[in-house]
């Protein structure tokens, strides 16, 4: 094991950035990036206004069961879009959609892969981007006539084609997907709130929700309601707009060699998560399609996967729905909350200097097995500096802030230790709070691959003991590392003081 003061070096994680991009699957941070683009966008028409705020809520409406779409392990209508892809181009495939052990259905070999193999080669009129073609023109016009981003834009439209069922060019590829897709979209407030007290993909959960139903919102008072014959309310609507948010949520993917274009592609998004490839879409020149390159070898009958970017488990659970097994992702993360202390005596200076670089009296952290960001040390500096370090605040903000473009290691020895036990305390109270539920959940160990073995309930309640179980987890090892490290301190002061000690009885 490697040494203690080792460890936490390694523990400090490169700075982290919320907005840091994935290689595959849009995350929601593009999504909240487009929405605030959205927000502030002034058009010649209207100022277009996105408000998340829940007191501006859809009013009730006769709305209809979502009539498209499938069962997640339908096999008819995913051969019946295989078949439909190969007659519009594209190429012959070294993969089948199959029954699997992991997802439902996926891409199995047919024949064996190299590693290094290029695979798909998806032609671009397959792919459903901000500029493909609408069936109903003049509502694509109405939407471009309001510079509506790519994100909702693309909701839009796929709801618009949905909704024509066999008269749109895209209906195989809309009959092969999900009729419910497994989001947090899906969960209601209150099983939130039972099943994901503990963990803060919670409140990430809750403000996606309400970033979906603003855009909604905001869609139907300025476009929808102008144009009902376009946009009808029995159709464009948030139910469907959840389906599609959920569609694109856990499929949109961002194509590097095309400008960072996001898309749909559809044979490509049968492919399955795994923590153990690296390998994701692009566009390739040469072959003018969008195609990934694997990263090892699979036999005929195994089940081919693709990365969906660099995601912890709660990130995965939020958009995709499932939680991979404990201790299977390296990418795994816990977001930590650390907050200043109102009876600071120095509150609003601290506050002050936070809000410069763009941060507030809370804020969430990810800590990982390996350790920790600068961010967050800088941030438990500033909480634990005294008065007498007023004019380091400004620094200490900067350093904890993730908007800034340059960022040093600083250190503060003199308050070392008060921000390793603040640490550590706000661990511990994360941990009594994941250990509170995972205790009255009951030990649970069922398989979640197949959730319609389940009933809902038990379903949902799987996925939390999983998620909370992953994420303590890694709350444990840095309980020990805190400790550790603390200890370490604790014992050199000591031997400080038995030194002092020592020389001061030597003059006497």
């Amino acid at each position: 094991m490697a040494e203690v003061s080792r460890i936490l070096q390694s523990g400090l994680l490169p700075p982290f950035s919320h907005n840091s991009p994935s290689h595959i699957i849009t995350n929601n941070n593009q999504f909240t990036n487009s929405y605030k683009l959205y927000r502030s966008r002034n058009t010649t028409h209207n100022i277009i206004s996105i408000r998340c705020s829940t007191t501006e809520t859809t009013k009730p409406t006769k709305t209809m069961n979502i009539p498209w779409g499938c069962e997640t392990d339908s096999l008819e209508n995913a051969s019946n879009l295989q078949k439909w892809l190969s007659e519009s181009g594209l190429p012959d495939q070294k993969m089948d959609i199959q029954r699997v052990d992991v997802g439902e259905r996926g891409l199995v070999a047919l024949n064996n892969i190299r590693k290094g193999e290029k695979l798909l080669f998806v032609p671009p009129q397959l792919v459903i981007t901000a500029d493909s073609k609408w069936s109903n023109s003049e509502a694509g016009d109405v939407l471009k006539k309001y510079n509506v981003p790519d994100w909702p834009f693309i909701a839009t439209y796929l709801i618009s084609e949905a909704s024509l069922m066999k008269s749109s060019r895209w209906s195989n590829y809309i009959s092969a997907l999900p009729r419910q897709p497994y989001s947090l979209l899906y969960w209601t407030r209150s099983e939130l709130d039972r099943y994901l007290e503990a963990s803060q993909i919670r409140e990430r959960a809750i403000e996606r929700i309400n970033n979906v139903i603003g855009t909604y919102n905001d869609l139907r008072l300025r476009i929808f309601s102008k144009h009902p014959d376009l946009f009808p309310e029995e159709i464009f609507n948030i139910e469907t707009f959840n389906w599609s948010f959920g569609i694109l949520f856990s499929r949109l993917v961002r194509l590097p060699s095309m400008d960072g274009r996001v898309a749909l592609v559809p044979w490509a998004d049968m492919l399955n998560h795994s923590c153990e490839v690296e390998t994701f879409l692009d566009y390739d020149k040469s072959s003018q399609g969008i195609v990934y390159t694997t990263d090892r070898a699979y036999l005929p009958g195994e089940q081919v996967f693709i990365s969906y970017g660099r995601k912890s488990n709660g990130e995965l659970l939020l958009s995709y729905g499932f939680v991979p097994r404990e201790g299977t992702n390296p990418s795994d993360s816990v977001e930590l909350s650390l907050s200043l202390k109102k009876s600071d005596k120095c509150y609003k200076e601290k506050v002050a200097a936070l809000k410069k670089h763009g941060l507030s009296a809370s804020e969430r952290f990810p800590i990982q097995v390996t350790g920790w960001p600068l961010e967050l040390m800088a941030f438990a500096y500033l909480v634990v500096s005294p008065p007498s370090m007023s004019r380091q605040f400004e620094e200490m903000a900067a350093a904890a802030s993730n908007k800034t473009t340059s960022k040093k290691d600083i250190k503060y020895p003199e308050i070392d230790e008060a921000a390793l036990q603040f640490i550590l305390d706000s661990v511990e109270s994360s941990i009594s709070k994941y250990s509170k539920f995972l205790q009255a959940s009951g030990e649970m160990d069922l398989d979640v691959t197949n959730p319609k073995q389940l009933n809902r309930r038990v379903f949902l309640k799987q996925l939390a003991v999983d998620l909370c179980t992953s994420e303590r987890r890694i709350l444990f090892r840095s309980q020990y590392i805190l400790r550790r490290r603390l200890r370490d301190i604790k014992s050199g002061e000591l031997k400080a003081l038995n030194l002092f000690d020592g020389l001061r009885n030597l003059f006497k």
